[in-house]
C-alpha cells in the first residue's frame, strides 16, 4: 500500500513539474521581460541623471565665465550667447540685469521678459517683478504699487519685500498715513528680517509717525 502511495506521489510531483515548465515556457518571457524592463530603466534614469548634472555644471561654468569677463559688454554678449529658456534662461536673464546697473533700461527690460515667461519657475518671475521695481526711475509709484500688489498673497516668498517697496511708493504718492499703517504691520510680522525691521521704524520716524512705532515695537 506504502509503494502505491509513494508512486502516486511521484506522479503527482512530475505532473506539477510538467506543468510548472509548461507554464514557464509558456509565459516565462513575461518575466524575462520585467527584468530587462526594470534593468534598463534604472540605467535610462540613471543616465539622465548623469547628463542632467553634466548640463547643469556646464551651464554654471558658463555663467561664470561670462560674468568674469573683463567689460559690461563683454559680459552681456557672453551671457546672451549661453541661450537658454525656462529656469536656466530666467536665471541668465537675472544675471545680465544685475551685470548692466549703468543701463537701467536694458535691466529693466531683461527683467520685465523673465517676469513674463511663462516657462520659468514662479519664484524667478516673481523675483524679477520684484528687482524691476526697485530700478531707480523706472516705473512711476502707481505703476509700482500695481506691479508689487500681486507679491503680498499669504505665504509668497517675497511678501514683506513688496510690502516695504509698496510703502516707498505710497509715500511718493502722498498716502502718507497708508505708507505708516503698512510699515506699522511690517513691525509686527515673523517673516521680516531685523534689518527690515529698523528701517520700517526709521521710515516711520521720518514720517512723523515715532509714537505709533514705539508702540508697535
Amino acid at each position: 500500500m506504502s509503494n502505491n502511495e509513494s508512486f502516486i506521489d511521484e506522479v503527482t510531483e512530475e505532473v506539477r513539474r510538467d506543468k510548472l515548465y509548461a507554464g514557464l515556457r509558456k509565459y516565462g518571457w513575461i518575466g524575462i521581460a520585467a527584468v530587462i524592463l526594470l534593468v534598463g530603466g534604472a540605467s535610462v534614469n540613471e543616465w539622465m541623471k548623469v547628463r542632467e548634472r553634466a548640463t547643469a555644471q556646464a551651464a554654471g561654468d558658463a555663467i561664470l565665465d561670462a560674468v568674469t569677463r573683463g567689460t559690461t559688454a563683454d559680459q552681456i554678449a557672453a551671457l546672451d550667447e549661453i541661450g537658454a529658456t525656462g529656469d536656466l534662461g530666467a536665471v541668465l536673464g537675472l544675471v545680465a540685469a544685475g551685470a548692466q546697473p549703468e543701463d537701467m533700461t536694458a535691466a529693466a527690460d531683461r527683467l520685465a521678459a523673465v517676469a513674463a515667461d511663462d516657462t520659468a519657475p514662479q519664484l524667478y518671475r516673481d523675483l524679477a517683478v520684484l528687482k524691476r521695481a526697485m530700478l531707480p526711475g523706472q516705473m512711476s509709484p502707481s505703476e509700482r504699487v500695481e506691479a508689487l500688489t500681486g507679491l503680498t498673497a499669504p505665504g509668497a516668498p517675497f511678501r514683506v519685500l513688496a510690502e516695504e517697496q509698496i510703502a516707498f511708493a505710497e509715500v511718493e504718492l502722498g498716502e502718507t498715513a497708508s505708507a505708516v499703517t503698512r510699515l506699522e504691520a511690517l513691525l509686527n510680522d515673523n517673516e521680516a528680517s531685523g534689518a527690515l525691521r529698523q528701517r520700517a521704524q526709521q521710515l516711520i520716524v521720518a514720517l512723523g509717525g515715532g509714537e505709533t512705532a514705539e508702540d508697535g515695537a
